[in-house]
C-alpha cells in the first residue's frame, strides 16, 4: 500500500528556519507524475493547504500566509519533496502533512488521495 512519510519537524525559535521532507513509496504510477502538496493543522484549527505543486509544469501555488517564506522543491529520483521554511512565526506552529495525488490549482484544493501521518513543527516566540 502507498506510504507517505514526513520528517524534519521540531522546535525552532521565531525567525528561524526548518526543512521538512516527505517520501512517497508504492504509488500506483511513477512518482514524477504526481502532484504533491503540503498542509498544516494548527491546534484547534482545521487542516489547511499551504502549497501544491503540479508535476507537469513549474507551477507551485502557495497560500498567502506562507508565500515568500516557504519554498517547495522535489527530487523525483528520490521520490521526495521538501518544504523549506524560513522566517518562521509562532502562527506556523502545527502538524505538517504531505499529500500526493490530488488537484493542484491556485485555489489549493484539499481533496488529495494519499496522506502522511504528519510531522510536528513548534515555533517558540
Amino acid at each position: 500500500q502507498v506510504q507517505v512519510v514526513e520528517s524534519g519537524g521540531g522546535l525552532v525559535q521565531a525567525g528561524g528556519s526548518l526543512r521538512l521532507s516527505c517520501t512517497a513509496s508504492k504509488l500506483p504510477l511513477r512518482f514524477d507524475v504526481y502532484n504533491m502538496a503540503w498542509f498544516r493543522q494548527a491546534p484547534g484549527e482545521t487542516r489547511e493547504a499551504i502549497l501544491c505543486n503540479k508535476w507537469d509544469g513549474p507551477n507551485t501555488y502557495y497560500a498567502s500566509s506562507v508565500k515568500g517564506r516557504f519554498a517547495f522543491s522535489r527530487d523525483n529520483g528520490k521520490n521526495t519533496v521538501y518544504l523549506e521554511m524560513t522566517n518562521l512565526k509562532s502562527d506556523d506552529t502545527g502538524m505538517y502533512y504531505c499529500a500526493a495525488a490530488g488537484p493542484c490549482t491556485e485555489d489549493l484544493p484539499t481533496n488529495w488521495d494519499y496522506w502522511g501521518q504528519g510531522t510536528q513543527v513548534t515555533v517558540s516566540s
